[in-house]
């Protein structure tokens, strides 16, 4: 049976730490209140006229590929997932494909849209490509420069406090050992609580869907078929620009789906939550992370954490957490290995892989 394996990891961090002190300076906040409510310590936050997505993410890939043995002209596919392309259009694929050098080969590159599971979507998908037969070289990115878009002030503390830059990247193949590769995969979505956690403007919805849902809205829409409403003046004004996060609710929300996405892959694979050798979770808070780590009755080695030093990278956090457990050999050959995430959308999700 053909099964597709993680040929080689890799990921990449901007070297800037910003502590919870820094983030004190330009807002009420403290490193503990900060470490009670997330468990971040520290972030990193990338060079604003110098890193990209893209080029952290080309970054990344490079290492996977060297460390998949195999030349970066080898590579026939690409995915790329973040919720911070570098253009509103084109995607991120294509601009990645270029900083590797590898636009002469036009192979194709494909943008994943689902936030912070959008690794866990990438991986489900390059599995089909790889499963069919179709490619053999799958090269899939989760980048992010969330820094260039959050609001510093009190007002936007309880997002920005939580939100970090990097990049993670892992080179997929196939393999003919039954014993290795992808066990599982779900996807999951619920859109009924998409505002719930969305970055609502710029965007081209023009109060659409609040009015819709009966939500209270007033973004300064001008009338006129050919007024531009892409941004407004009041969406500046009223700071309408920055993401939305009711915290309480998607952590209500998360602690029921991350722990039933994991049970689904496990029970795919006729596993039981003890056969687990590691949960690399997407790194959203370390208090849901802990809650499903009790739930499902983990050992503190069952389960991998870097959200204290990075913060939440969304799409970025579950390839740049497993590159970090793989360097500390917390993944070795054989190693049943779950990778799960929840996040807006509501989307979820996870993959169940023997390495």
């Amino acid at each position: 049976m053909r099964r597709t394996i993680i040929a080689g990891i890799g990921h990449y961090v901007p070297e800037h730490v910003e502590t919870n002190d820094d983030l004190s300076q330009v807002m009420e906040t403290s490193d503990a209140w900060i470490r009670e409510r997330t468990g971040i310590q520290t972030r990193r936050f990338a060079d604003k006229h110098k890193e990209t997505p893209a080029s952290m993410g080309a970054k990344a890939a490079e290492l996977a590929i060297e460390r998949a043995g195999i030349a970066k002209e080898e590579v026939d596919f690409i995915i790329f997932a973040t919720l911070s392309p570098d253009y509103y259009f084109p995607g991120s694929g294509v601009l990645l494909q270029r900083e590797l050098g590898l636009s002469e080969t036009e192979i194709g590159a494909l943008d994943i849209r689902t936030q912070c599971t959008g690794f866990i979507y990438g991986l489900t998908v390059a599995d089909q490509f790889i499963r069919s037969g179709m490619y053999k070289n799958v090269l899939l990115v989760g980048a992010e420069k969330h820094s260039m878009g959050l609001d510093f002030t009190t007002r936007g503390r309880n997002v920005s406090v939580i939100f970090g830059d990097g990049a993670g990247a892992a080179l997929l193949q196939a393999t003919e050992d039954g014993q290795r590769g992808i066990l599982a995969s779900c996807l999951h979505s619920n859109g009924r609580y998409a505002e719930i956690l969305s970055m609502i403007n710029p965007g081209s919805h023009g109060g659409y869907h609040h009015e819709k849902l009966g939500l209270e809205a007033d973004f300064g829409y001008e009338s006129g078929r050919y007024m531009p409403i892409f941004v407004t003046e009041k969406m500046l004004s009223d700071a309408q620009l920055f993401p939305y996060m009711d915290g309480p609710a998607v952590f209500k929300f998360a602690v029921q789906k991350f722990p039933a996405a994991i049970v689904e892959v496990l029970e795919k694979a006729g596993l039981e939550p003890s056969d687990l050798d590691l949960l690399v979770p997407h790194q959203a808070n370390l208090r849901i992370s802990q809650f499903v780590q009790k739930k499902l009755r983990l050992r503190d080695d069952q389960v991998y954490n870097n959200i204290q030093r990075y913060g939440n990278t969304t799409a970025a956090s579950i390839p740049i957490a497993l590159s970090e457990a793989w360097e500390e050999g917390r993944v070795k050959e054989g190693d049943v290995v779950c990778l799960a995430a929840f996040g807006s959308g509501f989307t979820w999700g996870a993959n169940l892989l023997r390495w």
